[in-house]
């Protein structure tokens, strides 16, 4: 059984335990110490890693592999550039402008995907009596847009600038989901930008204590960001996902969870990475439900960073990899 090595590792994330230097070796030819960058604590990241994490170590070949517990994927890209970390999970919007050196990026950063992982849905919502019916309402509005330093502006300014909204138009507020939702019940924000895997807790969480309306995307600009931004996609939250919710939802992945490495990394052992975390997928959905994204038509998806040599080799192998 994979959960209780799972849980060994989470305890040692928690404790602090370090990264580890990916070329060293110990007990052995084959025995290699490996590093994963995750996320803070209560977030899908953090439980995806380690379910990776889990799934390295025990069916690798002698690997050592540390879930590392991260501030996300800002951190983990520039660790991964650093060689502090030898792979990472981060969002797929955050990732495309830190391979362009877009954005609030100061140069761009040599990653490679080694799978597309689960899709991150994510909306704003707004108590039902706020008067917000439109993304465009938030203009003079106090709304919560993310954790500070967290990268959330790579996929909420296109999303709101497509709207005909920039951050000068309201008070953008910094804030964790959860404490998103506590500002949403005392009223010091009228809106918050929430999301992850369906059905995502915080959004749970405030439907469940206070009337919430789930702020509609106007259909123009919800296929003028696809069109435009390969870390897009339409994505619908079927009805009744979240109390109160008596219709289908049609929102937007706004950039999958994803696995990627350094442009530099070894062929061998990302294609060997790959293969071990294919192979044994059902293992990670045991842990997370996001491990049901490792499947065929998902992994090779394009989100507009370039993969992995090493992981383009193992998908070619099986006939998944889409040559055209």
């Amino acid at each position: 059984m994979l959960r209780p090595r799972f849980f060994l590792l989470a305890a040692l994330v928690a404790s602090g335990c370090g990264g580890s230097d990916s070329t060293s070796t110990s007990g052995g030819a084959d025995r290699r110490f490996l590093s994963i960058g995750t996320a803070p604590p209560g977030g899908a990241f953090f439980v995806v890693g380690g379910a990776l994490g889990a799934v390295l170590n025990q069916h690798g070949p002698g690997w050592e592999v540390t879930s590392e517990a991260t501030k996300g994927s800002r951190e983990n890209i520039r660790r991964l550039d650093s060689g502090e970390l030898d792979i990472a999970l981060s969002n797929a919007a955050i990732t495309y402008f830190a391979v362009r050196g877009e954005g609030s990026w100061e140069k761009a950063y040599p990653l490679r995907a080694v799978m597309t992982l689960a899709p991150n849905v994510a909306l704003f919502i707004t108590p039902e009596g706020s008067g917000i019916r439109a993304i465009a309402d938030i203009r003079d509005q106090r709304a919560v847009v993310g954790p500070a330093g967290a990268g959330w502006e790579a996929f909420v300014s296109p999303i709101v600038e497509a709207h005909g909204v920039t951050y000068d138009d309201f008070t953008p507020l910094n804030n964790t989901q959860a404490g998103a939702v506590d500002m949403l019940a005392d009223g010091s924000a009228a809106a918050a930008f929430l999301g992850g895997a369906v059905p995502t807790a915080s959004i749970v969480q405030a439907s469940t204590s206070q009337d919430i309306f789930l702020v509609p995307f106007d259909r123009d600009a919800l296929e003028d960001l696809v069109a435009k931004y390969p870390f897009f996609y339409e994505h619908t939250i079927p009805a009744e996902t979240y109390r109160g919710q008596e219709q289908d939802y049609h929102g937007l992945d706004v950039g999958s969870m994803h696995l990627v490495t350094s442009a530099g990394a070894d062929e061998a052992l990302v294609y060997q990475i790959t293969k071990t975390i294919y192979e044994n997928r059902t293992d990670v959905a045991e842990i997370h439900p996001a491990g049901n994204a490792i499947n065929p038509g998902n992994v090779v998806r394009d989100t507009g960073v370039e993969f992995h040599p090493g992981a383009v080799r193992y998908y070619r192998e099986i006939g998944i990899w889409p040559e055209s």
